[in-house]
């Protein structure tokens, strides 16, 4: 029996005294796995560990009894007023406001920016950012510098693919919003969602 203890021991020694060259090993070969062969800087240690870091938060400056509420296109419009940034005759540009389940606004995203006449609207943003703040809704809104009124093909075309996509991430589309110098329109409001 004191010979198997000894065996063992000897055994685990070895072991510990081998982890660093472990760790390389397991290293050299999940970039074997990773890169199909191998390269002359396998031999560095870090290597493997060149990677971009990703990181997700979400950083709320308020309490959540403070909060505003969203219930109506109305109170929408008053919310995106407050925090557009550029002069709406200028250029066209989209946010997303993101709601709890109580419909109070936990935050907004810019989400684009563009020329007098259109702006580029990717849907992964606005989910991917609803998601980092746990959103269970978004209402969108874009301006019309021109102060047209109607939404355009593309702009219905828009809001049926975020009202789709919302649907399968479970962040639902309540409203798109187009915001003139002077007034609005909800899609919403006008059936068109």
């Amino acid at each position: 029996m004191s010979s198997m203890v000894d065996s063992f021991s000897i055994v685990l020694m070895m072991v510990l005294e081998m982890e660093e060259h472990l760790h390389f090993l397991f290293a050299l070969l999940l970039k074997r796995n990773l890169v199909g062969q191998f390269t002359p800087d396998t031999m560095e240690e870090n290597t493997l560990l060149r990677l971009a870091e990703i990181e997700v938060s979400y950083k709320p400056k308020i309490k959540p009894s403070e909060r505003i509420p969203v219930t109506s296109s109305a109170d929408a419009e008053k919310v995106f007023r407050m925090i557009w940034g550029l002069p709406m005759e200028h250029r066209e540009s989209f946010y997303a406001l993101y709601l709890n389940r109580a419909n109070k606004a936990l935050g907004y995203y810019l989400v684009s920016v563009g020329g007098i006449s259109g702006t580029v609207v990717d849907p992964r943003i606005i989910f991917q950012t609803g998601l980092k703040a746990n959103a269970s809704s978004v209402i969108i809104a874009h301006c019309h510098p021109s102060g047209n009124r109607y939404p355009s093909d593309a702009d219905k075309l828009i809001t049926k693919k975020l009202k789709e996509t919302g649907e399968i991430v479970e962040i639902r589309q309540l409203d798109h919003l187009i915001l003139m110098p002077e007034g609005y329109t909800s899609l919403d409001d006008d059936g068109a969602i």
